[in-house]
């Protein structure tokens, strides 16, 4: 079980998500995905990364290791942003040339197939979160920390 409040420090997010720590300090830096829990306040402090920042960071993962740019990547994550939900295991993220779509049943991916659309890419996002379950469970309850943590408290100061 995955808690849904808890913070992600960066150490444990590169071995979650299967990416170097440098990686994951381009990726804050650039605004690709920031941590939502707490994000670095100069010095001594942590960042720390919601359930859901390490589902954006899985996809971008899975993107970049399908061959997909970084650039095309960013513009999914966006995308992803603006038109999910909560439910991020019911869909799948197509990249159709320059666009992103979600197809919210298998049903819906088949229609955009037969209707000739020259699908890139298709990350069904089920398998990412499953994953990440498996990476966040054996890392242990030490993978977690409280949201009110004193890294959470020195930027709130």
């Amino acid at each position: 079980m995955v808690e849904a409040d808890a913070g992600y420090r960066g150490p444990q997010v590169c071995k979650i998500v299967g990416i170097t720590y440098r990686q994951l300090d381009y990726w804050a830096r650039t605004d690709l995905v920031r941590p939502s829990v707490c994000d670095a306040a100069g010095s001594g402090t942590q960042r720390l990364y919601s359930y859901r920042d390490l589902v954006e960071l899985k996809v971008v993962k899975k993107l970049l290791d399908a061959g997909v740019s970084l650039q095309r990547a960013r513009r999914a994550i966006e995308y992803l942003r603006e038109h999910l939900g909560e439910d991020v295991s019911a869909a799948n993220l197509i990249l159709d040339g320059p666009r992103s779509v979600l197809a919210l049943s298998g049903d819906q991916v088949v229609d955009l197939l037969r209707a000739g659309q020259g699908v890139l890419n298709i990350v069904p996002l089920a398998p990412v979160v499953q994953e990440l379950a498996a990476e966040i469970h054996q890392l242990g309850p030490a993978a977690s920390v409280a949201t009110d943590t004193p890294a959470r408290t020195a930027v709130n100061r």
